[in-house]
């Protein structure tokens, strides 16, 4: 027991650093060329344009950047633009719901149509999704003074205070970075070596009447949820071809999971810079469900 359990911290170690090593390799990039934009003013610029869209949900125009980094290659990519900007816990939080909800839009869509949904109508659904959700936190959060992680150079500060300040800052998120994929991948090696994935999906299968799910969508809903869309794609393809699941239950799992996935992983980073994990999981659920039942009732009044 002891030995299973020393190999889960010692396997996720090499696991951490291929892991981290990818991402830092798209954080860091990103979040330099967050800083020099807003240095030189040109987010400011920016903002004038996208501004017009973004305030009516409550977030500045040059957020926009955060938004795409995260829809277009995932949700460290945002989080890394996030911290390079200032922003107060508000316009954070409802960023990181939209990020959530909408992120890393071309391979994981990709992956949904592998498994039998549409790549167009997923990515835009999602899309809309994050919207609508930005619009509603924006009514229901407080306003608030209070400001979120910031990494980035204080907008008066010189060009060589500037550079010292996004690399410290660059240090500073790559330890946050590797210290967190390290606790995951050590989650995940326990999941593995004592072989709960398949238990704990038996035991969730009650819960998937309640999401709008069969009961054999229980171990693709968990894989999704623990180990992700992007990760998971393997083994979700693998309950299709071996007849766990059928094609048409995958895609109405694919309808929950582009709302609720990567539940464990995301809430962790999402947290560890101050947002509300409560509020993260309680939101992504609640859109999934608004999915999954409304598509449902739909479906129902059409034939």
């Amino acid at each position: 027991m002891i030995k299973i359990i020393v190999g889960c911290f010692s396997k996720a170690v090499k696991k951490t650093w291929k892991s981290a090593s990818w991402l830092l390799k798209l954080m860091i990039p990103i979040s330099v060329s967050v800083t020099l934009l807003q240095y030189y003013g040109i987010l400011d610029w920016l903002a004038t344009y996208l501004h017009p869209i973004f305030v009516n949900i409550g977030l500045p125009g040059a957020s926009a950047v955060t938004f795409l980094s995260g829809a277009a290659a995932g949700t460290y990519a945002g989080i890394a633009a996030m911290m390079s900007m200032p922003l107060t816990m508000k316009q954070a939080t409802i960023l990181s719901l939209m990020i959530a909800l909408c992120h890393a839009l071309p391979m994981e869509s990709a992956v949904n149509r592998k498994t039998g949904s549409s790549f167009w109508r997923m990515s835009l659904l999602r899309i809309m999704m994050a919207f609508l959700c930005a619009a509603i936190m924006n009514v229901l959060l407080p306003e608030t003074t209070e400001m979120f992680l910031y990494m980035g150079a204080q907008a008066e500060a010189s060009w060589q205070e500037m550079i010292k300040e996004c690399a410290l800052s660059q240090v500073k998120m790559s330890m946050m970075v590797v210290l967190i994929i390290y606790c995951l991948m050590v989650v995940q090696q326990f999941l593995n070596a004592f072989n709960l994935l398949r238990p704990l999906s038996r035991l969730l299968s009650p819960l998937m009447k309640l999401f709008g799910l069969t009961e054999h969508a229980a171990y693709m809903w968990l894989v999704g949820n623990v180990i992700g869309i992007s990760y998971g794609s393997a083994v979700m393809l693998e309950l299709e071809e071996t007849g766990v699941i059928t094609r048409e239950e995958a895609n109405e799992v694919n309808y929950h999971l582009i709302m609720n996935h990567s539940l464990l992983e995301d809430t962790i980073v999402f947290a560890a810079t101050g947002i509300s994990a409560l509020l993260l999981v309680t939101v992504r659920i609640s859109f999934a469900l608004l999915l999954v039942w409304g598509r449902r009732g739909l479906v129902r009044i059409r034939s």
